[in-house]
């Protein structure tokens, strides 16, 4: 072989991943060092930044008089909290229907559809919905209670339809992930269960989870993620409210980067920061805790 044709083959593989890593380096890699280093400044997105070493974090975490010290503290309580509430739900209820549905073959695609339809529709269509089912007055929720519940204006209800709106929203993602998975497990598992005497149940924790333990990994890990990031359900839904208590911390991030008045980017990076690494925290956790033995 050449030289120029060994330098070829060494080159080709990069000409595949350049666009990819070109595009993961303008949307990704460099603003994420960009953030991190303006919450090191003090920066109205304006003028140019003026670098201010750790103060912005001192303000946000020892700073107790301060007004972003608060933020920070609601914020990141109300986005655990959703996390918390609402990841059980955004994991168990699809891989429930992706089992009940790999027991009936011929109905499968037909209601796959139907609950992934929802993920196909943007967040503002999907609050508007939502808004009218749970709305006080002529909602259907209300109706078929038989109550005058307001869904989005008290606690525990606000969070309730917070959940409830985010898991109609996103069922359809994991499903198919877990449809996908148990489709791959041998029938012969469940015919020498059944020869056991196996209930339904015995075969769901003995044999379809330790199989698909992997994508019950992926999809925790990734769900975990996306509802960190929770923002148009309550900015939309809820407003925050009750009392800020579903507000969460990117809706501070946004008020204190682009809203009104004075824009306090270096603060609203910082927390940012402090929010990516919950994110990361938490991840690791997950990892170290569900982590796949080969």
């Amino acid at each position: 072989m050449t030289l120029d044709k060994k330098k070829s083959k060494k080159i080709t593989p990069w000409l595949f991943l350049a666009p990819h890593l070109i595009i993961f380096a303008i949307f990704f890699f460099i603003p994420v060092i960009f953030g991190i280093y303006i919450s090191f400044t003090n920066w109205d997105l304006f003028n140019t930044p003026t670098f201010i070493g750790l103060d912005n974090y001192k303000e946000l975490f020892f700073n107790s008089d301060s007004t972003f010290y608060e933020q920070l503290r609601i914020g990141l309580k109300n986005t655990f909290k959703f996390v918390i509430f609402s990841v059980p739900f955004c994991i168990a209820v699809p891989l429930l229907l992706a089992s009940a549905l790999n027991t009936k073959p011929k109905l499968a695609k037909i209601f796959q559809s139907i609950f992934y339809m929802p993920s196909l529709f943007a967040i503002s269509a999907v609050v508007i919905i939502w808004k009218l089912i749970f709305n006080v007055n002529y909602g259907p929720v209300n109706n078929i209670l038989n109550t005058d519940t307001p869904w989005t204006g008290t606690q525990p209800y606000a969070w309730i339809a917070l959940v409830v709106v985010t898991v109609w929203w996103t069922i359809g993602g994991n499903m198919i992930i877990y449809q996908s998975a148990l489709s791959g497990i041998s029938k012969d598992f469940y015919e020498a269960a059944d020869i056991d005497g196996a209930t339904a149940v015995q075969k769901f924790f003995k044999i379809t989870l330790p199989a698909i333990k992997g994508q019950i990994l992926y999809t925790v890990v990734m769900t975990t993620i996306a509802q960190f990031n929770i923002y148009g359900q309550p900015l939309m839904l809820t407003e925050g409210g009750p009392n800020n208590s579903t507000r969460v911390l990117l809706m501070y991030i946004q008020q204190n980067a682009f809203g009104s008045g004075q824009s306090i980017a270096g603060i609203a990076s910082a927390m940012a920061v402090v929010l990516g690494i919950c994110i990361m925290c938490v991840s690791a956790i997950q990892f170290k805790f569900l982590k796949v033995e080969d």
